[in-house]
């Protein structure tokens, strides 16, 4: 399925998937991130229940800690 991430459209290989699955084919399950999907704020508990739809607009922000 075809997903825009942070503004770049990618190819998924799932035809059906949720939110962890997205994260973890990005190497991102890992990482404390925030994921909002179509406008929406998803809450982590939710990321794999969420499911994906192919054109979903999907913006993931993580932290990066340094000093």
């Amino acid at each position: 399925m075809k997903l825009i991430i942070n503004g770049e459209s990618i190819v998924f290989p799932e035809q059906q998937g949720h939110i962890y699955q997205l994260l973890c084919h990005l190497q991102m399950e890992q990482r404390i991130v925030i994921v909002e999907l179509n406008g929406n704020i998803i809450s982590k508990s939710a990321y794999e229940t969420t499911l994906l739809s192919d054109e979903d607009r999907i913006e993931i922000v993580h932290f990066v800690g340094g000093g």
